[in-house]
Order: structure tokens, then sequence, then C-alpha cells
């Protein structure tokens, strides 16, 4: 019954107008291009520094045999 005799609810009041976006002028696309690659060249360099995968080792490990000592 509570419902029955409460007040309306007031419409929400309507959202803000959506701000238009920033236009990038060339040379800025150019910079940006500019530092997306020189990132990627320093990404490179550390890759290969890297000596096993995210999985770990994926090939067998060298064991030799066991020798008895002094003989």
């Amino acid at each position: 019954m509570g419902s029955l005799f409460s007040p309306k609810m007031p419409a929400p009041p309507a959202p803000p107008p959506i701000p238009e976006t920033p236009t990038v002028s060339d040379e800025e696309k150019a910079a940006i291009a500019a530092e997306q690659a020189a990132v990627e060249r320093r990404r490179k360099g550390r890759k290969s520094t890297i000596a096993t995968g995210p999985l770990g080792l994926q090939e067998e490990a060298t064991i030799g045999k066991k020798t008895l000592l002094g003989g």
C-alpha cells in the first residue's frame, strides 16, 4: 500500500551535452607515430635479452652422467 499513496517521482534531468572530440593535426599525428615507433624499437631491444618465454624453458635440460669421485 505504500506505493499506492506515495508521490510520483519527478522526471530525471536531461543529460549534459556530449563534448566535441578534439581534432589532431597532421603534425601531431606524425609525432605520435614516431614516438610509438621509437617505443617499439626499444621494446624489441629488451625482448632479445629475455632467455625464456612466458611458459618457461621449452627444451629438455642437459644433465650429465653422474661420476664417482676419485675414479
